[in-house]
């Protein structure tokens, strides 16, 4: 079994307190993880500029050229996991054993997280639109147009509370140090395996060990992270959302409650687009808030509902070392069964028909876990409560909406895939401030462009744009 330390500053802290990470199925242990307390963060903190200054100390390139190194050390290399060591082979099996997703599945998103690193460059080039990256160093300089601007860092190193359940949220706080900005990572608590291979790709490719802080620990970890943290993100439900609305220093990331809209023009060929929504429903196991919470249509709802629950509908559970494997399984005690006492009492509502029951149970209960097979279920409104329901598996509900009444009903939607001709639609759609990530036209809402924001750029996150003059003296 690993023996997995604190790492404080980049040095291992061999910490009185360790909590196991098991197998899910099975309890066996994986991993021994050193846990950190509060007051051990806020002391920590206290130094945090100390990595800003070390990265500041590196030019931008060169720091991105490590990160290319980086790639593909994460992706294919051997390297050090605590007391031990880990292979890619390694690295899939555990993270498929902690966290319940398909090992298949955690070997694809090491690509993933691989090609942001890759093409690091390119991201912050399009996300700074072509700004000279020495300008976020000094603070200051002049623009191609010859105009002196001014980004002020509003934080010596990012914050991150990360959860289980998403491997593919790692992506989001990659873009700190090549930014210059340290890193300080609250690790799931079934997922520490990204961060620290993360870590070891980083620091074997040359980037310096004490800008890196991972503090693993339970909610007194999170929380003094983030009350220490000048800018943090955090992962949760709507409550946390909530919870930090408003908050400049706080990113928080919910549900997506990502949708399909097939427009009245389109929506009579509904047929050509069938794959497209099976894709943004199931990929990934339905657990990314990129997935297709809903699909909206003003007619054929019946009939669409239909199909996809022909398609996803008998998928069957499987082991996580199955190749075909396609659903993940709900590792907490309890979480899954609550699940399906909520989606349950939905069910009830008049106008509400789940057209996935005919295959089968959805809730599959096991010694140490739970599956839910994928649902699909048809709402004659969009007032049915759980049209506004978003879950953690392969969910999504059909729903019967006028088009003109699409925008005002949807509600908050991170990626909204729009599939129509219509060009008033479109300015509608463009328009639409409830709407983050849009796509116009026959594109999977799963299918991201990292070279694009995600969920706000995380330049404006990090950094101020100011006003500042320069003259003589």
């Amino acid at each position: 079994m690993l023996n997995i330390p604190v790492i404080r500053w980049g040095k291992a802290y061999e910490s009185l307190e360790n909590d196991n990470v098991v197998h899910f199925n099975t309890g066996e242990p994986i991993a021994r993880v050193g846990q950190a307390n509060g007051g051990i963060i806020q002391r920590d903190m206290r130094t945090a500029q100390r990595a800003r200054e070390i990265l500041c100390g590196i030019p931008q390139q060169e720091l991105v050229e490590r990160i290319c190194k980086a790639a593909e050390l994460y992706e294919s290399a051997t390297l050090p996991m605590g007391d031990g060591q880990q292979s890619p082979a390694d690295f899939a099996r555990q993270q498929s054993a902690s966290t319940g997703l398909p090992e298949h599945m955690c070997r694809a998103n090491m690509p993933k997280n691989s090609f942001v690193l890759k093409n690091m460059g390119k991201i912050l080039d399009c996300l700074t639109r072509g700004l000279d990256l020495n300008i976020l160093t000094t603070g200051y300089g002049t623009e191609s147009r010859g105009v002196t601007v001014s980004y002020q860092s509003q934080a010596p190193v990012l914050s991150a509370v990360l959860p289980s359940n998403s491997p593919g949220v790692h992506t989001l706080w990659l873009p700190a140090i090549p930014l210059q900005l340290g890193l300080v990572l609250k690790p799931g608590p079934q997922e520490p395996w990204t961060p620290y291979r993360m870590f070891a790709a980083f620091t074997t490719a040359g980037i310096p060990a004490e800008v890196w802080s991972i503090y693993p620990g339970g909610p007194e970890a999170g929380a003094a992270v983030l009350a220490a943290a000048d800018r943090a993100m955090i992962f949760g439900g709507t409550a946390t959302v909530e919870q930090y609305k408003g908050n400049p220093r706080v990113q928080a990331h919910g549900p997506g409650f990502s949708k399909i809209l097939l427009g009245d023009d389109v929506v009579d060929d509904w047929q050509k687009y069938l794959d497209l929504m099976v894709e943004s429903i199931y990929i990934n196991s339905g657990r990314g808030c990129i997935n297709c919470s809903g699909v909206w249509a003003s007619r054929h709802t019946e009939a669409i509902a239909a199909a996809l629950a022909e398609r996803i509908g008998p998928i069957e559970v499987k082991p996580p070392d199955d190749p075909q494997a396609g659903l993940a399984a709900f590792t907490v005690p309890g979480q899954a069964k609550g699940v399906w006492n909520l989606i349950d009492a939905d069910l009830k509502e008049s106008g509400v028909q789940d057209l996935t029951s005919r295959f089968g149970p959805r809730l599959v209960e096991m010694e140490r876990c739970a599956y839910l097979r994928p649902m699909i279920v048809h709402c004659e409104s969009p007032d049915n409560a759980i049209a506004r329901k978003e879950y953690m598996f392969p969910f999504s509900t059909v729903v019967k909406c006028p088009q003109e009444q699409m925008l005002a009903k949807i509600g908050p939607t991170l990626v909204c895939s729009a599939i129509t001709r219509n060009e008033q639609f479109k300015a509608q759609l463009v328009n639409a401030t409830h709407i983050d990530r849009l796509n116009l036209g026959a594109i999977p809402t799963t299918r991201l462009n990292w070279l694009q924001p995600h969920e706000g750029n995380i330049i404006d996150f990090l950094f101020r744009n100011r006003a500042l003059q320069v003259a003589d003296v």
